[in-house]
């Protein structure tokens, strides 16, 4: 569902399908996308993982080993609450986004207000009683994950599903009209 709804943000929002080369940081890629992406000339797609064997790169997103500002596009969705130290990460995916570059960090908002975490949860069973997953470390809040991406260097516009695809579409494609897109720029 929400693959659909961010290649739709792709095609109909950013650049990334124009004639001009990119370069790409995929980060825990989809296969989904994978596939589509590795294909494309005018990308030069980088996929990178600190655990999936299909990815291009082992790479912690907390110490990214290449230079400021070497991509172009960065997409990573629905990992940052996985990774104990999420505002390092932030900080450096800002860091190697190119200065005209924009990148795409998803994460999954529950109804909470603010992001709760509590770094003494480290069981799984407990994990998944706090965050609802054994492997996440924090649960995001509506209202202070855009901060946190701003606190890191980011120009944040959160976009609405319904500013890029129709409601006929998201009832016929069953994406949801709830997710919104953090799409980020350098300030």
């Amino acid at each position: 569902m929400r693959h659909r709804l961010i290649w739709l943000f792709f095609e109909r929002y950013t650049n990334l399908f124009d004639l001009n080369k990119k370069k790409m940081l995929h980060i825990a890629p989809e296969y989904s996308f994978q596939r589509r992406l590795e294909r494309m000339n005018t990308i030069d797609y980088l996929t990178a993982d600190i655990s999936k064997p299909s990815a291009t790169v082992k790479m912690d997103i907390t110490d990214i080993r290449y230079p400021d500002n070497t991509f172009d596009v960065i997409y990573c969705s629905h990992v940052l609450e996985h990774v104990l130290d999420d505002k390092k990460a932030m900080r450096e995916l800002h860091r190697v986004l190119t200065n005209k570059g924009w990148a795409v960090l998803q994460v999954p908002i529950i109804n909470l207000e603010t992001t709760y975490e509590d770094s003494s949860i480290t069981d799984p069973n407990e994990r998944l009683k706090a965050f609802g997953h054994p492997e996440h470390v924090r649960c995001y809040g509506k209202q202070d994950y855009e901060q946190r991406l701003v606190d890191a260097g980011f120009n944040v516009k959160r976009i609405k599903a319904l500013e890029f695809v129709s409601q006929e579409e998201i009832e016929k494609m069953r994406v949801s009209s709830k997710e919104d897109v953090f799409f980020c720029t350098k300030l």
